[in-house]
């Protein structure tokens, strides 16, 4: 089993990687990123990838976070990306690219995974969810240590609201919402989560984690929420313990 493993992190606006270590969850060598083509298309994104993985002389192991359902290797959904991933046996193409043996991971899935071993879930042995809130809001389910795979919890409906486009961070940033009024939105949210899934933690995750301390106040959830701790790492060092624990 291999110490180091290359994580790479695919956005809509930058792909970042470094290689990292799986004892400790640690980034072994500075972040290098590099912006995501656009249009940002398979082949686009591919070379980018490919680019990467050469700047760090790499010729082992990759685990890749990207903005989609993720079966398999065949990409089911595309956010903020090229639509034709849709369908597309992405983590094959990126294989084939990079001339590296990879695993291809949904972006949360990756973080929520990073968290919870090393990060704001290290020590909880129940079921834990990690929500990011950004653009959209993505999820990851972990439940004794499983994951449970692309949730895309971001998507629930309440009321007549899609969750995403009404309690995301970029919906509380265009609608001009104190955090008090964000928070009031969130309750609801959690609400639905812990009739749906009784969590025993929840991780708030997404830049505007670094935050946190001017929205948890308003916060009246039943389960604990903790702010995620890893921020920009979390996608790279989960993307590279999911080679381990399922690329392998």
């Amino acid at each position: 089993m291999p110490h180091l493993v290359l994580g790479i992190d695919i956005g809509g606006s930058g792909i970042k990687g470094a290689p990292v270590d799986l004892e400790t969850g640690a980034l072994r060598a500075d972040r290098w990123r590099i912006p995501t083509p656009q249009p940002a298309t398979p082949e686009a994104v591919a070379q980018a990838v490919a680019e990467l993985v050469q700047h760090f002389a790499w010729s082992g192991p990759v685990g890749c976070a990207f903005p989609a359902v993720v079966i398999s290797g065949v990409t089911r959904s595309a956010a903020n990306v090229d639509a034709a991933f849709i369908g597309l046996n992405t983590g094959q193409l990126l294989a084939s690219a990079t001339g590296c043996p990879l695993h291809l991971i949904n972006d949360a899935d990756a973080a929520g995974l990073a968290e919870a071993r090393w990060g704001a879930g290290k020590g909880c042995s129940g079921r834990i969810l990690l929500l990011t809130f950004g653009t959209g809001i993505g999820s990851a389910l972990i439940d004794s240590g499983r994951l449970i795979a692309n949730t895309e919890l971001g998507h629930l409906q309440l009321g007549k609201h899609e969750i995403e486009p009404w309690a995301s961070e970029q919906a509380r940033e265009e609608q001009g919402l104190s955090w008090k009024r964000w928070a009031k939105r969130l309750n609801r949210y959690f609400a639905l989560l812990d009739l749906l899934f009784s969590p025993d933690l929840y991780i708030f995750g997404g830049g505007v984690s670094k935050h946190f301390e001017h929205l948890e106040k308003y916060l009246k959830v039943a389960t604990p929420v903790v702010a995620a701790q890893l921020h920009n790492d979390a996608g790279i060092a989960g993307a590279a313990l999911s080679w381990q624990l399922f690329g392998s």
